[in-house]
């Protein structure tokens, strides 16, 4: 069997073998360079002061990379926060992926949590080596650690100015007991050369020359390719299945049916046929070769415009109240004028680059799973419940994902080919093709939402009434789910930062008959596009400019008081107090943006701007479009400006590609529509399931980062949810016309 590794190139300069309990553990590798105190050292003693960190006897300091790299940059990320404390030369560092294994603790590289999460225990990890390093150099020189310093890959006595390599005091370190955490202290940040700074992707260069593997590119020996036909409606299964043409294109091996799929979803396959080739283009041909008759159930009555209707009807009526203060509704009622608007947002799918793949060998003792998967200990677990084997005979090694998006974060892909590995006894990797991607995904959830308003004399929104109904994504979880959680309405819902006196918010019911599943932002996505696009409307209609109105809605600075229960799922599971809803910062970041947008001189140089600001994945993003629209309706994109503050920045270049890349994906989310007639998904391609082209995508994209002190936060998903309602906010200053529904049209002409 051939082994595929995703490595750094660097990762081939010279290395001396380790045992395998030592490329798992954070072990000082032992070495042979004469020092004192090293005459009765064991060359194979492990050194283990964490999970991450491996230095090498050449010197070579490699950083196991514990989340999936799938374009935001975490590998280079870790290894630059661990490297800081050592005070490493970066250009002897190298990263490993880790496989999917419990010792790293949480590796769901998903809810913009990797550096928020992580960034503590990172920086003790790379403090403890350090801190081993100076001790054991000091042994050596007879000298106090504590006047020893790190220093560009070598510990520096201070007062003598002697100097040794780390390669030198490998030996040495591995010997020495551990210190208390206590006793070690994380470097002044004044000090800092690699955190805060804009690092060069550790993989850019094998990305760019073609040198690395990702899903789609693992091969083994003996291996075969196979592609399923799953079935087209939610739950069916096929009745009957006519494979004799498929059986005559040449390359075809074998042909299996999948296990029937049963409620909930969860992470099982969906069924099917699956034809098992010699080469993927056969698959293909074999796939398409098939006939089949598929069974029918209830989810086949399933009709995108009546569940539509059914939304806005559930959105209007209310259901269950998740917030309260004053009392909106009595207000409403007694006003003259109620400013009221629905809101709609189709399925969407995450549509990565690099449809789902995964390569599995099961043989007689242990799986290997090669997987763009965003979830590897997720993967590990499902695979070994659909094998019956124990976990710890499961391994699952991580590609590079070209994307994720949440769609990765799923492991139905990696079971459906141990399963299919399983049956034919050999190796199988299961392809998704583009078509299977968009029909047979986990979309993010259709949405409606309706929201009234009631304004003083002032212009002042002294009411707001707010109802949100949409498919929960418990229901891939659990049966007869029909209402969202606590969690999912957190997410830009009940954290609204408005400072309004009589204020009611509400979820209705709905049903679903497809998997709903995490795409990136989250229900952020939907609940900004409204809220912020209401903001707009009802400075439209107090006359008042709409960055103006908006910082009026959102009212002094302050720190939002939120319930014990609120707190439990309202702060993306992280401490209220070292997290705290801080409205300042969301005025401070509304202020960054029009100053760099050019906000005040707008009208006067006859450019039309759009504004939205939102906390989420606990940073605040505020974001300015400005659109041009053509005398036909159609429109583009000059300018996106985005203030971001997520915290504690690693590497601002990431922090500036990642808000850019959110904006597009933004631009991608305001454009797609997925829908459903007769229970079967309408969309199959590009070229029905829009995203971001060249004529829409942004000319220029400006973005600030706001320094900060504040801990660390999210920095992959933030700067998505602003972006639609920041485009349909522009669109309506050009045009006069209020888009309330999405996908936006690729024409919006002038209201007369």
């Amino acid at each position: 069997m051939k082994h595929i590794q995703s490595t750094s190139r660097r990762a081939f300069l010279k290395r001396t073998a380790t045992t395998a309990g030592l490329t798992l553990s954070v072990a000082l590798l032992p070495g042979r360079h004469a020092f004192a105190n090293t005459d009765n050292v064991h060359n194979d003693a492990p050194f283990s002061p964490s999970v991450f960190v491996a230095l090498h006897t050449d010197g070579t300091l490699e950083v196991t990379c514990h989340r999936s790299e799938m374009g935001q940059q975490v590998r280079t990320s870790i290894a630059q926060i661990i490297a800081e404390e050592m005070d490493a030369d970066w250009q002897r560092v190298v990263v490993k992926q880790g496989t999917g294994d419990p010792q790293y603790g949480d590796q769901n590289t998903d809810g913009s949590r990797s550096i928020r999460r992580n960034i503590d225990r990172l920086q003790l990890a790379g403090a403890t080596a350090a801190a081993l390093l100076r001790t054991a150099a000091a042994k050596g020189w007879n000298v106090s650690a504590d006047s020893c310093e790190c220093e560009q890959h070598t510990v520096v006595h201070k007062p003598s100015g002697r100097r040794i390599d780390f390669k030198a005091l490998v030996s040495v370190a591995a010997t020495l007991p551990m210190p208390d955490e206590s006793d070690i202290t994380l470097k002044d940040k004044a000090r800092y050369k690699l955190v805060g700074k804009p690092v060069s992707s550790i993989d850019l260069p094998d990305v760019v020359s073609g040198n690395t593997v990702f899903g789609q590119d693992v091969q083994l020996d003996n291996m075969l390719v196979a592609v399923i036909v799953r079935p087209p409606v939610l739950f069916t299964e096929a009745t009957k299945v006519d494979d004799t043409a498929a059986k005559a294109i040449k390359g075809v091996k074998k042909i299996i049916s999948m296990p029937v799929p049963t409620a909930p979803p969860l992470f099982k396959p969906l069924g099917g046929v699956a034809v098992l080739a010699e080469n993927t283009w056969a698959a293909m041909q074999g796939a398409k070769a098939l006939a089949i008759t598929w069974s029918q159930n209830t989810h086949n009555q399933y009709q995108f415009e009546d569940e539509k209707q059914a939304l806005i009807l559930a959105a209007k009526q209310g259901g269950e109240i998740v917030r309260k203060k004053g009392d909106a509704i009595s207000v409403i009622d007694g006003a003259e004028n109620v400013i009221e608007a629905t809101y709609f947002t189709p399925l969407l799918a995450q549509a990565p680059m690099e449809p789902p793949a995964a390569t599995a060998w099961v043989d007689s003792d242990t799986v290997q799973i090669w997987a763009c998967t965003q979830t590897p200990q997720s993967t590990r677990s499902n695979v070994a419940a659909a094998l019956g084997v124990e976990e710890d005979k499961v391994t699952v090694n991580v590609t590079l994902l070209g994307g994720g998006f949440g769609r990765k974060s799923k492991p139905d892909f990696s079971v459906e080919a141990a399963l299919l590995s399983q049956q034919a006894g050999q190796p199988v990797k299961v392809i998704w093709r583009r078509e299977d991607d968009i029909q047979h995904g986990y979309y993010h959830s259709v949405n409606a939402q309706h929201i009234r308003a009631v304004q003083d004399t002032a212009g002042k929104t002294i009411a707001w009434h707010h109802g949100t109904a949409f498919p929960s994504i418990s229901t891939t979880f659990a049966k007869d789910i029909t209402a969202p959680s606590a969690g999912e309405l957190d997410l830009g819902f009940t954290d609204n930062p408005y400072s309004i006196p009589n204020m009611l918010l509400e979820k209705g019911r709905a049903v679903n008959h497809v998997r709903i599943g995490w795409l990136r932002s989250v229900c952020n996505i939907f609940h900004a596009f409204a809220i912020h696009s209401f903001a707009d409307e009802l400075a439209y209609y107090a006359k008042t400019d709409s960055k103006d109105y908006l910082l009026s809605l959102i009212g002094p600075a302050r720190v939002i008081d939120l319930t014990a229960e609120d707190a439990k799922y309202g702060n993306y599971g992280d401490p209220i107090d070292k997290y705290p809803i801080d409205t300042g910062r969301l005025i401070n970041v509304i202020e960054k943006v029009c100053d760099i947008a050019g906000w005040e001189s707008r009208k006067r140089e006859k450019r039309f701007l759009g504004l939205a600001a939102h906390r989420s994945f606990l940073t605040y993003v505020a974001t300015v479009v400005e659109v041009e629209v053509k005398e036909d309706g159609s429109w583009s994109i000059p300018n996106v400006f985005t203030a971001i503050d997520a915290g504690t920045i690693v590497n601002p270049e990431h922090v500036k590609a990642q808000c850019e890349g959110g904006a597009i994906y933004g631009l991608s989310c305001a454009l797609g529509k997925i829908s459903a007639k007769d229970g079967a998904i309408e969309q199959s391609n590009f070229h029905n399931y829009q995203v971001a082209r060249m004529m829409h995508a942004p000319k220029k994209m400006t973005v600030e980062i706001i320094d900060s002190s504040a801990p660390a936060a999210g920095v992959g998903e933030p700067s998505t949810p602003p972006f639609a309602p920041a485009l349909t906010n522009a669109l309506f200053a050009a045009t006069g016309v209020r888009i309330r529904e999405l996908p936006v049209p690729s024409q919006v002409k002038r209201n007369a």
